[in-house]
């Protein structure tokens, strides 16, 4: 189960896992997606940086994510598994990600796991990025593991995989070939930030992209915001909305200046062309993308004409459906870690080696795990 960072909804991916020989076999069951009640979006909006919140505030939210976790999950193992789940997996809503320069040093995800375990009867593992961060490394992206086992196994591909949700991260093979992935920056936040504003809270999104692209890009703007010092720090690196918020924009933003219809235009094409850096940096000649962003074809059509000559091509090509791909993406990082394997790939995140990820909180019965691998997996297959 995934919160993303723009947490318009949660979305709970079912899928059935095996191990065949060296290879993990994951067959996508479906995604149920429900929209946060508008009295717990309302809250964790006014928890998120830069805004200052409580204790009290952050224990009501605490137990009113796990709530609802919990009943999303009991529902999608009804709707999708037939009430024959085996674990639930939740990454939680991240609320903070503490980074100083290129290094993370905490990360708080909320949502507790003993109302998804109470509300289902399962065993939960949660709290995934906190121990990578404690081996020294970005606790993100952990999308790294599954790109890495699916799409970059053939290191002469030259393939990239991108993810748009808030932020936007992506996974590539550096020149010496070794698996590197981090955030680029905004994809969706500055975006819907923007729309925000535009509307007074009566959008949240550019839908169908339709702002941008009635919008036309201020060169001056863009220019400004790409001399961001983020963009240039070195990866491993990660951020999130602690920087890339509403009050970001506005401070680099005229007042007046530009309309808002431009201003959509000018954050998306922000994305696309630190999706095409990206690209031209890593050679990338392949780039499958994913994520809420895949929806905004004004976004999309940028990034295709920016980072061209390189392919682009949804993540359903390789079995998984651009929406749900972050949701199995966790519940292959669950199966790993009650399996007794590393979840983590240390040249992407810089953690200093392979970490066993999460916590287990039991469900209604005995916790019973199974039996440890001794070897980790050397590619994951999608059955359809």
């Amino acid at each position: 189960m995934l919160s993303g960072t723009s947490y318009d909804a949660v979305d709970a991916a079912v899928a059935e896992l095996t191990f065949v020989g060296e290879e993990i076999v994951l067959r996508p069951l479906g995604l149920h997606t429900e929209p946060f009640p508008a009295t717990l979006r309302d809250a964790l909006a006014r928890c998120l940086p830069p805004a200052a919140t409580t204790l009290a505030e952050v224990c009501l939210l605490d137990t009113g994510l796990g709530r609802f976790f919990g009943e999303v999950a009991a529902r999608a193992d009804a709707a999708l598994a037939g009430g024959a789940a085996d674990l639930v997996v939740s990454h939680g809503q991240t609320v903070y990600h503490w980074v100083d320069g290129t290094r993370a040093l905490g990360t708080l995800q909320l949502g507790a796991a003993a109302w998804i375990a109470e509300a289902t009867g399962l065993p939960v593992v949660s709290d995934l990025r906190t121990r990578d961060i404690a081996r020294g490394g970005q606790g993100a992206p952990l999308a790294a593991t599954l790109d890495a086992l699916l799409l970059l196994g053939d290191a002469s591909a030259a393939r990239g995989a991108l993810n748009l949700g808030g932020i936007a991260n992506i996974t590539a093979r550096d020149r010496a070939g070794r698996i590197i992935a981090y955030d680029l920056g905004p994809a969706n936040a500055l975006i819907d930030a923007a729309v925000t504003a535009a509307t007074a809270g009566a959008a949240r999104m550019d839908t169908g992209g339709a702002r941008a692209a009635r919008g036309t890009v201020d060169r001056a703007l863009l220019a400004r915001l790409l001399a961001e010092p983020y963009y240039r720090l070195p990866p491993p690196k990660t951020t999130g909305k602690e920087l890339f918020h509403a009050a970001y924009l506005r401070e680099r933003v005229a007042p007046g200046e530009p309309p808002a219809d431009d201003l959509v235009a000018t954050v998306t094409e922000l994305t696309a062309e630190l999706v095409a850096r990206a690209c031209r940096a890593h050679r990338i000649g392949e780039l499958v993308v994913s994520g809420g962003g895949v929806r905004n074809p004004v976004l999309m059509a940028r990034i295709g004409a920016l980072a061209a000559p390189a392919r682009i091509v949804p993540s359903g090509e390789f079995g998984l459906p651009a929406q749900a791909k972050e949701g199995y993406l966790f519940a292959l990082l669950g199966f790993l870690t009650v399996h007794g394997l590393a979840g983590n790939v240390p040249s992407a995140t810089g953690a200093r080696g392979g970490a066993v990820l999460g916590s287990l909180t039991p469900g209604a019965g005995p916790l019973r795990l199974p039996e440890p691998r001794a070897r980790p997996p050397r590619r994951l297959r999608i059955a359809t």
